[in-house]
């Protein structure tokens, strides 16, 4: 370390070319040290007290030099500097610098300056050095530039700027690069800044050189004869030049903005054959594809493209380049360039996917069907096998089939094969053999249709077709076994009639009144579902129904569940049987209360759906009109997929054998479709499970108020919680009548049943079996009938056809159909205006004796 006066900084800068005087010499101490030395050897000579007076003034001297240094020390006059700031090659770097260095103190003095500065600055000499705000002031185009330096300069920030300075007398200015940052960390170097001066007028000049060599290239390329384009990964535009655009009909601009994609460019499916070239990671791969353009017009052109793709190291396809050849003129100059074109075309454009392919599966060439389907079906670009097309359940009949392709065998039969991928899809192969001689390399053509949209159609008929034939079945079953019933319940009655309570065998007879009221409800929920039972509708608010019904659900689905019931507003009115709309909602909130054996949420939501709301919704068969949705959702377990297309068939049930009949929701299918209306279901597993029912509006229309003909029928039941579906009429006062009854039924068992009964209420009854048999009876009756009682269909002649032959011989003669068909199966054979009264079967024999005592009083 060595001492030197300390000078003051911001008063004597130091200048570039004037390197600072080093302070100190080894020589000096030297020689301060051998003087001391000699002085001790020669006080040594000397006696001690002769030199005792000596070596106390020598010690006097030293001790007032050293405290003379200690007060100058610690007063700043002198100061210890480290010997690496006074480093020639340190010094050397800044005062060489290319760069103009300059630091300035907090006031803005210049404390040192390089020679580069003086020059950039035009400084004559160091006494001439000025700060850069004060070389550049009063000129406009540097000044912003030097107030945000200063700025940063003062908050101790590194700052940036480029300016250009004008040359004088017209010449050529100068770009010049100023920087600004603070000296150090320190609290105290903080406060000095060091500027930088650059000139980077060639730099500047360079890359306006570039910049004009590069807008040549462009402009060469926009208006090159042919077009150019390049596709990002994402398959988006991102340059396409100027010939090109012009063939497209696009405005350069507006592809330059961005949002055109390659799929916007590219007629059909020709996007997935240059998405669709195999990835070799590090690899630059060009292919040619013959494929069409499509204009902004809609109009398509011929094209050659020369596709270049280069993949990165891990496989991904980077920015493609595209050479775009017209061959437009080809179809006018060259017949054969014009047929190779048409082929092209009609290779690609056609909607079968087309591939030749080795004996090993391996595609040699496809159409832009295939790429797509390739890509549609998830499979990787690294995969060049027709086979992994196909589920590996089925890869063995494609693999046979191009086996025997390969032995040159003719007519193959097509294969159907489920196609991979998560979602289920199935496909056609065709597949014919190509000739060895002309292409050594392909062993087949294969030709492939996809065919699920059919296979999901033939699945919809075979349904719709099994549940109308399964529900022509549960008709038909229904109707015998009516017959049946009607029996059993007739003689039941009779047995009860000859009975007392006290009697030991009532109990057994109301347990088989019981069973057959039981087996009564079992066959009106087929009819339900084949959607021929007996409705009477009505117009109805169902806002106003679902509220009456609110109590009897939330008994049914217990404390468990909570019930939301949500209105729509102003809801539009309906036509519906009100007992069979209650047995709907019913039946679908006791499934859903089964759905959730811990609890959940039951929604019953209402709305109306407008024609063209109705028209968006994605529901198959369902045209677009007014209809009234109601939406009954649960939080339950779900209807899993499997299954979701059975739970409308009757008799499928998922419960525990004894659980359920499986007739809850085909009895819900049958209502709702037999009034016209449409069901569907949304459920998955774990997620809940909504029932949207959609009921066409009702529009009012004024007609002719014509007496409808009052029916005496049990009321539908809606599930087994609810009352008793086939409960007895009430009976009257006195039910016995007098007249003359031709009862016409060709079950001879229910007739004598029936036809019994009627005599022990005091009416004359005359039996036919047949049509036929009663215009004979009615020929024979002198006395005249007063009423007949007839069943539908029978044979030879049914009802409707007995009703026509009687009303042309007695217009006035009165009717009661019975039948286990609803009313509306043979209404439709009615002449118009024909009046009769109907009783649907199984009955009691006080509903029968009821609705006779009740078309005999009205029409008496």
């Amino acid at each position: 370390m060595t001492a030197e006066t300390d000078h003051d900084l911001s008063r004597e800068p130091v200048a570039a070319h004037e390197p600072s005087p080093r302070s100190g010499s080894i020589v000096l101490v030297l020689l301060v040290a051998a003087g001391l030395v000699a002085v001790a050897i020669g006080l040594m000579t000397l006696g001690r007290a002769q030199a005792q007076p000596y070596i106390l003034g020598i010690l006097a001297v030293l001790a007032m030099i050293g405290l003379f240094n200690l007060f100058a020390f610690a007063a700043g006059i002198i100061r210890f500097v480290d010997r690496s700031l006074d480093d020639p090659v340190m010094g050397r770097i800044a005062d060489h610098a290319f760069d103009g260095l300059a630091v300035t103190d907090p006031r803005g003095h210049v404390v040192y300056s390089n020679a580069a500065y003086l020059t950039l600055t035009g400084a004559s000499g160091p006494q001439d050095v000025r700060p850069v705000e004060r070389v550049f002031i009063g000129n406009p185009d540097v000044s912003e530039a030097v107030f945000r330096l200063l700025k940063a300069a003062r908050e101790g920030k590194r700052q940036q700027e480029e300016v250009r300075i004008s040359g004088q007398d017209g010449s050529h200015g100068r770009w010049l690069r100023m920087r600004v940052r603070p000296l150090g960390t320190g609290k105290r170097e903080a406060k000095y800044a060091v500027w930088s001066i650059a000139d980077i007028t060639r730099d500047r000049e360079r890359q306006e050189d570039v910049f004009q060599e590069l807008q040549h290239a462009i402009e060469y390329l926009d208006h090159a004869p042919c077009g150019f384009f390049s596709v990002n990964p994402a398959g988006e535009l991102a340059y396409v030049n100027a010939t090109l655009a012009n063939w497209l009909d696009y405005d350069l601009a507006e592809i330059g903005s961005g949002g055109l994609k390659l799929a916007d460019i590219v007629s059909g499916d020709g996007a997935s054959l240059l998405s669709a070239i195999v990835a070799v990671p590090g690899e630059v791969k060009t292919e040619v594809f013959d494929i069409d353009l499509r204009m902004r017009t809609g109009k398509t052109m011929p094209v050659r493209l020369y596709h270049k793709l280069a993949f990165g190291a891990d496989g991904a396809p980077g920015p493609s380049r595209t050479l775009v050849i017209s061959r437009a003129r080809d179809e006018r100059s060259d017949p054969d360039r014009a047929a190779e074109v048409r082929f092209m075309r009609f290779f690609d454009h056609t909607p079968m996917a087309i591939a030749t392919v080795e004996r090993g599966g391996n595609v040699v060439r496809a159409n832009a069907r295939y790429a797509k389907l390739a890509q549609g079906l998830g499979l990787d670009s690294a995969s060049k096998s027709i086979f992994r097309a196909v589920n590996a359940r089925d890869r063995h009949l494609l693999i046979a089939a191009i086996n025997q392709a390969a032995e040159n065998q003719a007519d193959i039969a097509p294969v159907e094969v489920a196609l991979e991928g998560t979602k289920e899809r199935w496909g056609q192969f065709f597949v014919t053999p190509v000739d060895a001689a002309e292409n050594e390399a392909e062993a087949a053509i294969v030709h492939m249709l996809e065919t699920t949209e059919r296979r999901a159609l033939e699945n919809q008929i075979n349904q719709s077709q099994k549940m109308e034939t399964v529900g022509q079945l549960a008709g038909g079953i229904a109707h015998d076994f009516n017959n049946v019933l009607s029996a059993i319940m007739m003689a039941n009655d009779f047995l009860l009639n000859a009975h007392k309570p006290t009697d030991p065998s009532f109990q057994d007879i109301m347990q088989i009144k019981q069973n057959a009221t039981r087996a009564a409800t079992l066959v009106r929920q087929l009819l339900a579902f084949s959607r021929r039972q007996t409705l009477r509708p009505q117009v109805l608010d169902l806002g106003d129904a679902l509220s009456d019904l609110t109590m009897l659900l939330r008994r049914l689905i217990g404390e468990k569940v909570k019930l939301d019931l949500i209105h729509g507003r102003d809801l539009w009115p309906v036509k519906v049987d009100v007992s069979q709309f209650e047995q709907v909602i019913v039946n679908l909130a006791v499934n859903a209360r089964d759905a959730m054996p811990d609890g959940g949420k039951l929604i019953i939501r209402t709305a109306n759906v407008a024609t063209d709301e109705a028209g968006k919704l994605a529901y198959k068969g369902m045209p677009a009109a007014d209809y009234v949705r109601i939406e009954v959702a649960d939080t339950g377990t779900g209807i899993p997929a499997d299954i979701r297309d059975k739970i409308f068939e009757p008799f499928f049930s998922t419960k525990e054998v004894g659980k359920g009949t499986g007739l809850g929701l085909s009895t819900v299918y049958g209502i709702v479709k037999q009034t016209g209306g449409f069901i569907y279901v949304d459920s998955e597993p774990g997620q809940g499970t909504s029932f949207h029912i959609f009921l066409p509006r009702h529009h009012a229309e004024p007609e002719v108020q014509v007496e409808q003909p009052a029916a005496v029928a049990a009321t539908n039941g809606a599930a087994k919680e609810a009352a008793p579906a086939t409960a007895e009429a009430k009976p009257r006062t006195d039910l016995t009548g007098q007249g003359t009854i031709l009862l016409v039924e060709d079950e001879e068992g229910l007739r004598a049943l029936n036809a019994r009964g009627l005599r022990s209420r005091g009416y004359t009854v005359v039996e036919a079996e047949n049509g036929v048999e009663a215009m004979e009876v009615l020929e024979e009756q002198s006395g005249g009938i007063d009423l007949v009682v007839s069943d539908v269909v029978m044979p030879e002649m049914d009802g409707p056809t007995l009703l026509k032959a009687m009303r042309e011989k007695n217009p006035d003669i009165r009717f009661i159909f019975v039948s286990g068909y609803a009313e509306d199966a043979f209404e439709k054979s009615l002449p118009e205006g024909q009046q009769f009264d109907f009783l649907p079967k199984p009955f009691t024999l006080s509903q029968l004796v009821a609705a006779v005592k009740e078309t005999m009083t009205k029409q008496g």
